[in-house]
């Protein structure tokens, strides 16, 4: 059974949606807000997700943005009161795979989650790329190493998801309550101190090539400049 996931803050709409998608056979969760909607996603395999786009605590393009910096390859479909062709745009380059206004009918909604899903499912990659090319440094993230010039060092479980989070965003801004929840589970302020002695032993590492460096972003988080 396809499992979904539901960020939508209007109770009744929302109620709805969740009951009809389960009763065609979806296994479907709902949140109320992005936070809710993020901590549900972190902790859950879903098949694809629906999210409005005006949400409270976290709107549904910023949710949508830190699933696709997860790594994680699920389908998403935006909904929105607004028509605005800047808001299709902004969407579509976060990564959606369709955009519905409302209001909608539930049975051209149903259409479009089949035809995502059974694309998805043809084109599914069975693995994720596992190995990253980061400047002139070679990292296998299932033999939990890094190389360069002949030489390899072992890195430890928690380096390795961290620099995996690197690789896979890399150039990008890393927000540092991001990486915490994805390699440490929650943002507290002990993780935050572990991170940053996990993040001072990366850059020793980085350090033989000097085109590559982790800087930090001021009130922000964290960039892999590869």
């Amino acid at each position: 059974m396809p499992k979904l996931l539901l960020v939508e803050d209007d109770p009744n709409l929302g109620l709805l949606l969740q009951e009809y998608l389960i009763a065609k056979g979806y296994d479907t969760e709902r949140a109320t807000d992005g936070n809710q909607g993020w901590e549900l996603f972190l902790n859950q395999v879903y098949d694809l997700c629906i999210f409005d786009v005006m949400l409270p605590k976290k709107d549904g393009f910023s949710l949508a943005k830190e699933v696709r910096m997860s790594g994680r390859d699920v389908p998403i479909i935006f909904l929105t009161a607004k028509s605005m062709k800047e808001d299709t745009i902004q969407g579509f380059r976060i990564g959606a795979d369709d955009y519905m206004t409302k209001p909608f009918s539930m049975e051209e909604l149903l259409l479009r989650i089949e035809a995502i899903l059974r694309r998805y499912k043809k084109t599914e990659v069975t693995s994720q790329p596992t190995v990253f090319q980061i400047g002139s440094f070679r990292f296998d993230y299932d033999h939990q190493t890094l190389s360069r010039d002949g030489e390899s060092q072992k890195l430890t479980s928690k380096e390795t998801e961290l620099l995996k989070l690197f690789a896979q965003n890399k150039n990008q801004p890393l927000s540092r309550s991001f990486a915490l929840k994805m390699v440490w589970g929650d943002d507290s302020y002990f993780n935050a101190r572990s991170m940053d002695v996990y993040i001072t032993k990366l850059r020793k590492y980085l350090r033989e090539d000097e085109s590559v460096q982790i800087v930090n972003l001021h009130g922000e988080g964290f960039k892999l400049i590869a």
